[in-house]
Formats: C-alpha cells, sequence, structure tokens
C-alpha cells in the first residue's frame, strides 16, 4: 500500500489483483486501505464468504527511494503476525497504479511460508463531504493504552480512519507480555484475537455502512452515528487526546483536504 501521494498526505487505495509468484494474479477481495502520513488501516473483504480476509492497521514508514520501498508495522493483525515488514518496492506502472513488490507469509499455506508476492494497487478519487457530515478532512486515530509494566497485560487495540468520503475502524482484543531477557533488553510477546471491523462510505447525501465484520463490528464507532462533525469542532492536531464513545484516542495524523482536488 502507498502511503501518500506527493501532494497531499491522504490517501485512497483498492487493491486490483495479487499475485503468489510465480501463480497468477487473482482477485477475490474487495479491499479499501485509507492512510494519512505515515498512518494506515487497511481491510480487505472476501468477496464470497463476506468475512475478514486481512485486517491490518498501523504505520508505514519510507525505507528508501528508487525505488520508493515501504515499511509497515502491523499494530492490528488479523493473521496475528506482529511484526514489522521487509522493505516493500513500489513501482509505478504507466497507467497509474502501482506495483508493490516483496516477501510475506502466505497464511492460507500450512507453516505460512515466506512467499514472493505482487500486488496492483489503485487511487480512489477524494469525494466532498459538507461539513455538517463529516467534512474535507482526513485523520487516523489510535487507541491510547497506558505504559506496560512488566508482565502480562490484556490490551484493545483500536484505529479509526476517514479520508474523503471513506472511513475504516478495526478492533482486536490483544494480549502484551513485557519480559526483560538476560542481557537487560526488554521485549514484548503479542498474541491476538478475531479482528472486528465497520467499513462506512459517503453517498452523496448520507454515510452508508458497507461492512459490519467481527463479534463487536455493531459495537465499534459510527460515522454516521458518533463522529459527524465531531473532528471540525475538536480541531485536531497531531498528538492530541479525544473521547469517542467513552474510549480515548491519540489523533496520529490530520489533514485538510480543502484546496487539494484541484491537485490530486
Amino acid at each position: 500500500m502507498r502511503p501518500s501521494q506527493p501532494s497531499s498526505k491522504s490517501t485512497i487505495l483498492t487493491r486490483i489483483s495479487m499475485r503468489w509468484v510465480p501463480h497468477p494474479p487473482f482477485g477475490t477481495t474487495d479491499t479499501l486501505a485509507l492512510a494519512v502520513g505515515e498512518w494506515y488501516v487497511d481491510l480487505r473483504v472476501d468477496r464470497q464468504s463476506g468475512g475478514i480476509d486481512w485486517a491490518l492497521a498501523g504505520q508505514c514508514r519510507r525505507a528508501g527511494i528508487n525505488p520508493r520501498r515501504v515499511v509497515f508495522t502491523h499494530d492490528i493483525d488479523s493473521h496475528h503476525n506482529f511484526n514489522v515488514s521487509e522493505p516493500c518496492p513500489f513501482l509505478a506502472l504507466p497507467n497509474g497504479d502501482d506495483l508493490e513488490t516483496g516477501k510475506m507469509r502466505r497464511a492460507d499455506k500450512p507453516g505460512a511460508p515466506m512467499t514472493d508476492y505482487e500486488e496492483i494497487w489503485r487511487y480512489i478519487p477524494l469525494r466532498d463531504i459538507p461539513e455538517e457530515c463529516g467534512g474535507n478532512t482526513s485523520w487516523v486515530l489510535e487507541s491510547v493504552e497506558d505504559p506496560l509494566g512488566e508482565g502480562q497485560h490484556l490490551i484493545t487495540k483500536r484505529f479509526l480512519a476517514k479520508v474523503g468520503g471513506f472511513y475504516l475502524v478495526q478492533q482486536q482484543e490483544q494480549t502484551h507480555v513485557k519480559s526483560q531477557s538476560a542481557d537487560g533488553g526488554w521485549a514484548v510477546k503479542i498474541t491476538g484475537e478475531e479482528v472486528s471491523a465497520r467499513w462506512e462510505e459517503w453517498l452523496g447525501d448520507h454515510w452508508e455502512e458497507k461492512y459490519v465484520l467481527g463479534p463487536l463490528g455493531g459495537k465499534l464507532p459510527s460515522m454516521a452515528k458518533d463522529l459527524i462533525g465531531k473532528s471540525q469542532s475538536m480541531c485536531w492536531t497531531p498528538g492530541d487526546n479525544t473521547s469517542i464513545k467513552g474510549s480515548q484516542y491519540v489523533v496520529r495524523e490530520v489533514e485538510s483536504l480543502v484546496g487539494l482536488r484541484a491537485r490530486l
């Protein structure tokens, strides 16, 4: 997933195809990836079953240019691979799409072997939204957790993202075990439960649920019910804390899209 276009920190992407090298490409998911700056939320829904194929969220950090390379953290991961990815090269294709290549674990195979892959991503245009219905601001929020002490901790990890007329939220119950090694360093081992998610879209006069997934999907914050007008009235800046439905979040990134459309 490409983290941002040159003229904006905000992107909306869909995946056109996936390929496990050397096999042919396929497109079995309905995929939406939202990114603002170095923060992203990515939801892939299996078209046949209607369930989550892969849900992940975290940071996307530039790791090189020519070709552009990006590493991704998996702070939420429905495949339970809570690590930092290898640098993923991105190549711009003549039609404007991006080709992502690299190696990752193949979750549909026994033992999840590391496998070469290719993904083609396409940009989705931004949509204008009235200010009273969510406005032309993009943002990513992450749930606030207390600092970890040594031992086991139960964490509710949640990410919310809105870019243009698209909104995603993901939640995963996680267990974090912090321990100290013999050399005095600290390590955190993470295990996770099933991911719940919500995907909403602006349809010209209202926000509509497209997917509500997982055991707690129906309880996750909704753009239509819980967030309309809130981001604008709060005048968020990165690093701010805010409360939504009684839960605390840190504003990871925010951008006004007013005036940007002519350049996107």
